[in-house]
């Protein structure tokens, strides 16, 4: 279990893995604390319940779609899904965590329909179902695909990369 692990072996752990230039050595420290923080009941692992405790998360519009992610995660899988929102992250990497947002039914393919779903999700308030729509179908029609594509991980990386979106979203782990 984490908590019984000393950090040396935590850190040490994490120097040989593929996620370890995403993350400094002192945000591993923060994220454990933080992870321990967390896992009130010392399992190894955050249950979704735990998960909902952060406010910021519990507020967040996409909480019930990231629940899925990240239910029953144990640390170092805490890290790697927390690494999509590092500075140092890849876009290619911060594409392949939007699209397991988008990808509801968990197929590896995004219909027309998933998007307008997770937009509706973060943009209710802000925009029309039918403005939503105009603007899905133009980007779509715009990279080459109609509203009735499938899109794969590979065709929303050369939407999103064309697009010259930036995507500098950071969780602080202080």
């Amino acid at each position: 279990m984490p908590h019984r692990c000393s950090l040396n072996m935590i850190l040490k752990k994490f120097k040989s893995t593929a996620i370890s230039f995403l993350v400094s050595q002192q945000e591993i420290v923060s994220l454990f604390q933080k992870f321990c923080q967390l896992d009130r009941n010392s399992k190894g692992f955050i249950s979704a319940d735990e998960f909902l405790s952060v406010p910021e998360f519990a507020m967040n519009p996409l909480s019930q779609r990231l629940l899925k992610m990240v239910d029953g995660l144990n640390f170092k899988d805490f890290v790697a899904f927390l690494s999509a929102f590092s500075a140092k992250a890849s876009l290619h990497h911060k594409i392949e965590f939007i699209f397991k947002l988008y990808d509801v039914d968990c197929n590896r393919k995004v219909s027309f329909n998933h998007i307008i779903e997770v937009l509706g999700d973060l943009s209710s308030s802000f925009i029309s179902d039918e403005e939503r729509e105009q603007v899905l179908c133009q980007l779509l029609q715009e990279a080459g695909y109609t509203r009735n594509s499938l899109l794969t991980l590979d065709d929303c990386i050369k939407v999103l990369d064309k697009s010259g979106i930036r995507m500098d979203v950071e969780v602080p782990v202080d």
